[in-house]
This record gives C-alpha cells, structure tokens and sequence, in this order.
C-alpha cells in the first residue's frame, strides 16, 4: 500500500516491509490522539526481531506520512526539493495559502543534527520569509536542549522542536488542521511582459 500512495519508490523496500510488518493495515490502527499513533507503531517497531537501527529513520517518517493520512493533512511531499532553495532535500513537506511553505524535518535522534534541520530551515526563509520549519523527533532529552536554543537565539531557523510522542505533538496536529492545504503553482524562473525573443528579432531585423 506504502508503494501505491507513492510514499515509497525504487527497489529498497527493506524499511517498507519492516513499516508493513507492524499491522496488516495502517487504516485500521486504533488511536485516540496523533501521539498515541506513534508511539503504538514505534514501540510495536522497537520489538521486532529483526529491527535495523539503520531503517529507523525511514520507518519513522512512513509513521509521520500514514499519520497525516489519518488526519487527512493533504497534500504532502516526501523528500522534497524547493525552487530557488539548492542542495536542500526536505524530509516532509505541505504547502499553505497561509504560510507557503511548512516543513518537517524528521529525526529519530538528534545529537549534532538539528544544526543541519536548522541551517535547512533558514535556506527556506530566505525565499519564503513565512515559512513555517519544525523538528520532529523521537529523542526527549535531547528535544529539551534544542529548545533552550532556539529560546536563547542560537537556533534561528527552526520553528519548534517537537517530541511526536507526547502531546506537544497533538498540538502541532491540531494548529496544521488550521491551514488550508493545496498543491503549489509551477513558478517560471523568470517571468516578465517584455521578452525579447530569437524569433522576434528575426522577424523584424529580416524582414
């Protein structure tokens, strides 16, 4: 199913069939709150016997993609790339009338890698200035210290840190549900009423 909603693509499938192997179907999972959809897949992933630490980061963002279908927080992007924003590939993202740009960046563990959430999320600022940058993670501990840093102006970038199993996680879910989701319009690289074209002169030089 993973395959079909496009949320997997290529051959490695290795992280799909571990996500597969939790429930017959990620639709009839029951959860009373989004955090409690996570936390459910994740510790029925922590038991699994033949658990990769190398697939957990994708396992967790299939767990974040299937949420949002559940919440029905549609459109989104997986490993996106935004025009005028280079070298940058985006974990999820949506775009909003609202706010343009809203972007997850999804980390299991954190450690020394909100530096580069961060510096992403100031890559998207600068094209789109209202644009929204949050931190998804598993890691608590080290949640806590990264949000001291955006408090103390040493993170500038990101939103929020969020922990997707506690209910700051509900939160977020619910202040998305607010937007209004769409598919953005294709932007011309360069867009102007003068154009000077090959065929214009030629039409006119050669006559």
């Amino acid at each position: 199913m993973l395959r079909e909603l496009g949320i997997i693509i290529g051959t490695d499938t290795k992280a799909g069939a571990a996500f597969e192997s939790l429930f017959p179907n990620f639709l009839n999972v029951k959860y009373n709150k989004p955090s409690e959809y996570v936390s459910i897949y994740w510790d029925k992933y922590q038991k699994l016997e033949n658990r990769n630490s190398n697939l957990n980061g994708k396992v967790f963002e299939y767990i974040l993609a299937t949420l949002c279908i559940r919440e029905k927080i549609l459109p989104f992007y997986l490993s996106a790339k935004v025009t005028f924003v280079p070298n940058v590939v985006y974990d999820q993202m949506f775009y909003t009338k609202e706010r343009g740009p809203i972007c997850w960046s999804i980390k299991t563990s954190l450690r020394e890698r909100y530096k580069q959430a961060d510096l992403e999320s100031i890559a998207l600022k600068y094209v789109h200035r209202r644009s929204l940058s949050f931190l998804i993670t598993l890691d608590e501990k080290e949640a806590n210290s990264v949000k001291q840093k955006i408090k103390s102006g040493d993170v500038i970038g990101l939103d929020k840190v969020i922990v997707a199993t506690l209910p700051e996680f509900d939160d977020l879910i619910k202040e998305l549900k607010n937007f209004e989701f769409h598919e953005p319009k294709q932007i011309n690289i360069i867009d102007s009423s003068q154009v000077v074209t090959v065929e214009r002169v030629d039409s006119i030089l050669h006559k």
